[in-house]
């Protein structure tokens, strides 16, 4: 396929093969196109009963997008640049939408780190997904971390998390483990690490109609053990039931615990007006098909890079690297109704919306 997207058949399985281990598999719009594309031949073809998507490394199944071309390409003053900005996010959302709704098994080893669109790659549908995480699993929507929301779909699984979990990983951006993941309904079946190699060996010698049961009967004597999660989740669904940032983060400043001030210190850290996106995306994708999520993503996301918030934040992280994003405004109190509205507000018409055949 490329360099970085290695495919092939086995027993009637499609193996995907994320192959960019320098940057933890980092999508690029190739890699994009590269999955688009395998994933479309292989839904058709009566040769391929189940797919399988894996890591040639065990750091990580995917780290999101390569979010240093995002800032290279965001920040140029040419018009291809922008041009090729957009075909990635709507061809992303796009390839989103079709691992969702695959219509035969898809299984997502999400070993190592699965970040942002890692997540976006490995979120098929209850029906047809099955996701498997390790002790070495690292999972997050950190997207706020720099300055842009939880896309991906971001809007419609994590406003479907238990209680105001989603709303905790959307506005803190922090990293989870395996029992967390399973506990938040975005992971369905533990394995542990050191297991993966012999994993790796029954999903060749299985039959892709099989491969479901194996996997199961597989995982069935291993435990991800306690979720942090589900430890804290009276205190998440405390703090997150608050109506707006600033109430969440002073219900957060009242609790000494250690699990609340870390909540509280990421989010100090974090784009004020992104955070006040952020938490109206997700009440709004509470009620939204995942069509209409990722248009309404597709729209924030041109509106993020005419603001230019995330591109600060890639580069204050990526860049220069000195860890000290130039938020814009730079706080809670100078955010107002009007800048949060104008990133929902459509730069297109309906009719000429890139996602508008979306779930068609």
């Amino acid at each position: 396929m490329t360099d970085f997207v290695k495919t092939r058949i086995a027993n009637r399985t499609g193996i995907i093969t994320l192959d960019r281990p320098r940057t933890l598999n980092s999508l690029s719009l190739e890699m994009i196109r590269a999955l688009s594309d395998v994933l479309l031949a292989w839904r058709d073809d009566p040769a391929v009963d189940a797919v399988v998507l894996r890591s040639s490394t065990d750091k990580a199944l995917c780290a999101g997008g390569d979010i240093r071309y995002f800032h290279d390409v965001g920040t140029l003053p040419t018009t291809g640049g922008s041009a090729s900005l957009e075909d990635f996010f709507t061809e992303e959302y796009t390839l989103n939408h079709l691992i969702h709704f695959y219509p035969k098994l898809y299984v997502a080893l999400m070993d190592g780190v699965v970040m942002g669109g890692g997540l976006g790659i490995s979120e098929a549908g209850p029906d047809t997904g099955l996701r498997v995480v390790t002790d070495g699993t690292k999972l997050a929507m950190p997207e706020v971390n720099i300055g842009l929301f939880p896309d991906v779909g971001g809007s419609y699984f994590l406003a479907r998390a238990p209680g105001k979990l989603g709303l905790y990983l959307g506005l803190t951006g922090l990293t989870v483990r395996a029992a967390d993941a399973l506990y938040a309904g975005l992971a369905d079946t533990f394995v542990p690490q050191a297991q993966m190699p012999a994993l790796a060996q029954l999903i060749e010698d299985t039959p892709g109609s099989e491969l479901r049961a194996a996997i199961t009967q597989f995982a069935a004597p291993f435990s991800a053990g306690p979720s942090v999660l589900e430890a804290e989740r009276a205190s998440i669904d405390h703090h997150f039931g608050e109506s707006t940032v600033e109430a969440i983060m002073a219900s957060l400043e009242k609790d000494e615990g250690v699990f609340a001030q870390k909540a509280l210190a990421a989010m100090k850290k974090r784009s004020p007006l992104l955070m006040r996106v952020t938490i109206e995306l997700l009440r709004r994708g509470a009620a939204m098909s995942l069509a209409d999520c990722l248009r309404l993503e597709r729209i924030l996301v041109r509106r993020n890079f005419e603001h230019g918030e995330v591109l600060e934040g890639i580069r204050a992280l990526v860049i220069d690297k000195d860890n000290e994003p130039k938020w814009n405004p730079p706080t809670l109190a100078e955010v107002t109704d009007e800048m949060v509205a104008q990133f929902f507000n459509s730069p297109w018409p309906e009719r000429a919306h890139p996602l508008r055949d979306l779930g068609n």
